[in-house]
């Protein structure tokens, strides 16, 4: 474990590592409904630069991981991090869709790439025990940017139009960047030299997806993402254009659903040493499924205001920020030998998810709310019932607690 002083150093570039993925999804949210009207496509296609994002990470990750076990983690973080500011330019010049659309899933390759080095490096640098609790408390940090990312966007977006934010994302990567050459030290003790070997790569994936122990977590991980995502494709549309919430102010109603990660992932420091993993874990899909199936009751029961697709949306996210630090520690930490591919296959899945339900969203929005209540609800009947099933192959909490 690291001395204390290189630990807070470490937790700081983890926080900035996890940063750059949700920073190129919320910050130019306020900006959807204007990439419409400007490049003269209907919303379904402007949410592609969304979910094709989502797959860019989802089918990245399946590389970056094990090529970070084969070459060490800070030759690989580097390399994301420059395909990213490369990317974000490109994004900020685009002249026509389709190169935005491209131009987002070379972002999504630089910012998956980043994302899986800090789950490796968490792995690397902290015993099983505490690695919950690092991602809890890095979390926590992260929430607080987060609250700030669409406030900003939209101010960006209302004052200097969608372009700024893109500009914004360059400058981030560039900053975190320069910290990482100057900060980053190796975490690593040991390299894998068959990590990328086609037969091994293969072998490793094959072990991760028949064990039980890994879906455990991973499963209700990558549902309760997904309904995050179904929110973070479809919030502006619901309150800009069904709601009519101007631009300016849409950043705080969606800083107010953000609000509830920070409040999940403070209340799951705290679960974590009481309670363990599991129940954790249980206790934060119980909130998903009463949040997912409350805002669909009460659209069916014609309850139509922005005030409920933010108490739906802080819900969300406040189980979200339970159930996601479990699933990342508690899917990775039994396999410390490959520890890279575990994290990477994760958020793979994770992103893949999103990127399904993200596109389901995007292809039958009607332009009412109906699309998203219904998605929603479905996601968090499946993420109550997945961790049920899968609960008796969680085998961690006596090491956790």
């Amino acid at each position: 474990m690291p001395r204390h002083g290189a630990s807070i150093r470490l937790l700081w570039l983890i926080t900035g590592f996890w940063m750059l993925q949700p920073l190129s999804t919320d910050l130019y949210l306020a900006s959807l409904p204007e990439l419409a009207s400007s490049f003269r496509v209907p919303p379904a296609t402007v949410q592609l630069t969304l979910s094709m994002f989502a797959l860019g990470v989802a089918l990245s990750q399946l590389v970056s991981g094990p090529l970070s076990d084969r070459f060490g983690r800070r030759p690989v973080l580097l390399a994301g991090l420059l395909i990213y500011i490369a990317a974000s330019m490109t994004c900020s010049l685009a002249t026509d869709i389709d190169a935005l659309i491209a131009a987002r899933f070379a972002l999504a390759a630089g910012s998956c790439t980043v994302a899986v080095i800090a789950r490796a490096v968490v792995r690397d640098a902290y015993p099983v025990g505490e690695g919950a609790h690092v991602v809890a408390r890095s979390t926590s940090v992260l929430a607080v940017a987060l609250l700030l990312a669409p406030v900003v966007g939209a101010q960006l977006q209302a004052t200097f139009g969608w372009r700024a934010n893109f500009a914004l994302l360059t400058l981030a990567g560039a900053a975190l960047a320069l910290a990482s050459v100057v900060r980053f030290a190796k975490t690593m003790t040991q390299r894998n030299p068959r990590a990328i070997q086609p037969t091994a790569l293969l072998r490793n994936y094959a072990a991760l997806l028949r064990s039980p122990a890994f879906w455990a977590y991973a499963l209700p991980g990558a549902l309760s993402f997904g309904m995050v995502f179904v929110y973070i494709s479809s919030a502006s549309f619901a309150l800009i254009d069904v709601l009519g919430v101007p631009a300016r102010y849409f950043g705080y109603c969606f800083a107010l659903g953000v609000l509830g990660y920070l409040v999940g992932t403070q209340a799951c420091r705290r679960m974590l040493p009481r309670y363990g993993l599991s129940r954790t874990l249980r206790l934060g899909s119980t909130v998903s499924l009463a949040a997912g199936t409350a805002f669909a009751a009460g659209l069916a029961l014609g309850v139509q205001h922005w005030a409920t697709v933010v108490v739906a949306h802080f819900l969300v996210t406040l189980a979200h920020g339970i159930n996601s630090p479990c699933a990342q520690s508690g899917a990775v930490a039994p396999f410390p030998e490959k520890a890279g591919t575990a994290a990477a296959l994760l958020g793979s899945l994770t992103m893949l998810s999103a990127f399904l339900f993200a596109t389901l969203v995007g292809a039958s929005y009607d332009g009412t709310l109906r699309p998203l209540a219904t998605v929603s609800a479905l996601l968090a009947v499946a993420l109550f019932v997945a961790e049920r099933l899968l609960s008796r192959y969680r085998l961690l909490d006596e090491v956790l607690r």
